[in-house]
């Protein structure tokens, strides 16, 4: 049973995924207006920066935010193509210019937003990426059969002109798809029109990207949700208002428990406190260590209080077996993104490594983003990156 808990406080929102009472998302919404990855705006370009191929774009912020000369070409496939290395961001874009642009990477203390103007706007069965043609299917199907018949239905399906990502839960699917590529391009359609008629030369949104919860909403399996609970009156309507909308949580119960603090189901509060810890027990009697860095997050792996058996081999990879299903499950539940660096405690057989990377990448893929392991390096430590949910502060 998959549970989204919602408790709205004056200054903030704590959200909660909860599958069987375990939690396994947590993020803190401190100001939800704030947030801009993923939405678009009416940018206009400010400085052209030759040496970078890049330029400054106003699109309203303390900021101005960030473009490459990449991500104002025509999106290409990468692996069948290169870019033009004669191509210069001067020929692309001019001083004054009007973009439609879409947040990448949000703003931080250091830097303005990195902008695109290759907009993603996500549905449940497809990401539609208008202007390009490519069309590809989530790694996570991996059933050649599947890949071949969504890409044909989706290509039969979509204006000439558009491309897509076909998800993971678009497999089995078919009338589903063909309504909901329908009701994505007829959103592309009216932002690309208020983007045409907007005669303002000063930047402005055009469209704000989804919330969380309507995040989870997406990116979780049909009927996956049986609940969501909530505290307060204005967050109870707006999710009633989405289920009539978006027709995609149908069958899922929205409650509201006024005035309540929701996360004190299943002992939440508890489950968040433990996530705190830069230390996680295991429960051969190992351990984790969880350090973050600007570059990286660091994980060291240790035998702690587990002795095992005579057999040394076995002892460790046992504490490296039960590391790696917890570290996968604290990737996602502490929304942990960018380079990942594992210190598995040292393997000298390459077939437990190799037992052991499968399992990783196994369970990885319970994620809802994108993850990839790239393997032991010749240090013998485990790399991989994982692309953060929510790359603001509302995670702690």
């Amino acid at each position: 049973m998959i549970e989204i808990l919602i408790d709205k406080k004056e200054n903030e929102k704590e959200i909660a995924l909860v599958e069987n009472g375990n939690l396994i998302e947590y993020y803190i919404d401190e100001n939800e207006s704030t947030r801009r990855e993923g939405n678009l705006y009416v940018g206009i370009v400010k400085d052209i920066i030759k040496g970078m191929q890049a330029a400054f774009v106003d699109i309203g912020t303390e900021k101005n935010s960030f473009i490459h000369l990449k991500d104002v070409l025509p999106k290409i496939d990468e692996t069948k193509q290169k870019m033009d290395s004669n191509l210069k961001i001067s020929d692309a874009v001019k001083k004054g210019q009007k973009l439609l642009v879409q947040v990448k990477k949000d703003s931080n203390l250091q830097k303005g937003a990195r902008v695109s103007t290759h907009i993603n706007l996500p549905s449940k069965y497809v990401v539609l990426m208008p202007n390009t043609d490519i069309i590809t299917v989530s790694q996570k199907v991996e059933d050649k059969k599947e890949q071949e018949r969504l890409i044909k239905l989706v290509k039969e399906n979509i204006t000439k002109g558009n491309g897509a990502v076909i998800r993971t839960s678009a497999v089995g699917k078919e009338q589903e798809i063909i309504d909901d590529i329908k009701n994505i391009e007829n959103k592309w359609n009216k932002i690309n029109q208020k983007f045409q008629k907007t005669k303002t030369e000063k930047p402005m949104l055009i469209e704000k990207a989804e919330s969380i919860v309507e995040k989870m909403i997406l990116d979780l399996p049909e009927k996956a949700i049986e609940k969501i609970t909530v505290n307060d009156k204005e967050e109870y309507q707006k999710f009633q208002d989405f289920k009539k909308e978006s027709g995609y949580i149908n069958e899922t119960k929205i409650e509201i428990q006024e005035g309540n603090d929701v996360l004190d189901k299943y002992d939440i509060k508890k489950q968040i406190e433990k996530m705190q810890n830069r230390k996680i027990w295991l429960k051969c009697g190992g351990f984790i260590t969880i350090d973050k860095t600007e570059a990286l997050t660091a994980i060291d792996v240790n035998t702690g209080k587990y002795t095992g058996n005579k057999d040394m081999e076995q002892t460790v990879y046992k504490v490296n077996e039960e590391a790696t299903i917890e570290i996968a499950k604290q990737l996602r539940l502490r929304d942990i993104g960018g380079i990942v660096i594992i210190d598995y405690i040292d393997m000298a057989d390459e077939k437990d490594k190799e037992k052991i990377q499968k399992l990783l990448i196994e369970k990885l893929n319970n994620d809802r983003t994108k993850t990839q392991v790239e393997g032991f390096t010749k240090l013998d430590l485990m790399e991989m990156t994982r692309k953060h949910i929510c790359s603001h502060k509302e995670q702690k």
